[in-house]
């Protein structure tokens, strides 16, 4: 029953485009012998090590996060705080903004603020979240080589392609929310599905040491190294596209692929 002063929010919020974010990750039990990891995104993990499930079954956080308790006031709140941090964001930069004008623009208490989102890395999170709840869709539902059906060393390859796009493209924001504090980038919901479809695509592949390789080749795509490499070597970012994928399917022990996986945009 819907409590006096609350709305039952979808995990959209229509009015500006922004998912409702939760402090804590939902889990459910996976056979191991489906294709890949199921979901997770940014909103909400601990960073500690989950348990086997029954039967030896995984646990792995939840894409769709259903039907979320919000008062009113508070998601009309968030989706102002969201929306005018994306607006500062896109007009200086996420470095050239404090939490101070975030507030202001938003016409919001710097208390609220700070007990929703904490600092600028938690609001970097919530304006990537549903990017990265887009990428987790084509990873399990869509069409191969990134989505299902095609070879794990094939797959491997359009994932780190896919993945450096959306880094590149949202390259401020995915800074923000991997370096806002120590170790940041680990102990999102996100960092671990990654972690885990590579993981698991190169333990199909018969990589030696598939989590070990998993996580090295997600170092070598984090925003910090992603930035050197474009802004300072001056790579060319299809150039290193190519070079990151190469390297994954070195990890894979898999053949070179050609063709079938797209360049990411500049």
């Amino acid at each position: 029953m819907q409590q006096p002063g609350h709305d039952v929010l979808p995990s959209w919020g229509e009015s500006a485009g922004f998912r409702t974010p939760t402090n804590r990750t939902t889990v459910r039990f996976m056979d191991p012998d489906v294709n890949g990891p199921q979901s997770g995104s940014s909103t909400g993990t601990d960073g500690r090590e989950t348990a086997p499930g029954p039967q030896g079954l995984s646990q792995l956080p939840v894409l769709d996060v259903g039907v979320v308790r919000e008062r009113a006031d508070a998601a009309r709140n968030r989706l102002r705080v969201l929306a005018a941090a994306e607006r500062l964001f896109a007009e200086r930069g996420v470095a050239g903004v404090t939490m101070d004008e975030i507030a202001a623009e938003a016409g919001v208490g710097k208390g609220t603020l700070y007990r929703r989102f904490g600092d600028k890395g938690g609001l970097a999170v919530a304006l990537l979240d549903e990017r990265e709840r887009e990428l987790q869709e084509r990873v399990i539902r869509g069409a191969p080589p990134l989505g299902p059906g095609a070879p794990p060393p094939a797959r491997l390859a359009a994932f780190v392609t896919a993945y450096l796009d959306l880094v590149v493209t949202q390259l401020d924001l995915v800074l923000m929310s991997e370096t806002s504090s120590p170790g940041a980038r680990l102990r999102t919901g996100a960092y671990a599905f990654w972690r885990q479809h590579c993981g698991y695509l190169l333990r199909e592949a018969g990589a030696a040491e598939p989590d070990l390789c998993a996580a090295l080749l997600l170092a070598g795509l984090a925003a910090e190294q992603v930035r050197h490499w474009l802004h300072v070597e001056q790579r060319d970012v299809v150039d290193l596209a190519g070079s990151l994928s190469a390297a994954a399917l070195t990890l894979s022990g898999g053949v070179q692929i050609t063709g079938g996986v797209e360049p990411p945009r500049a």
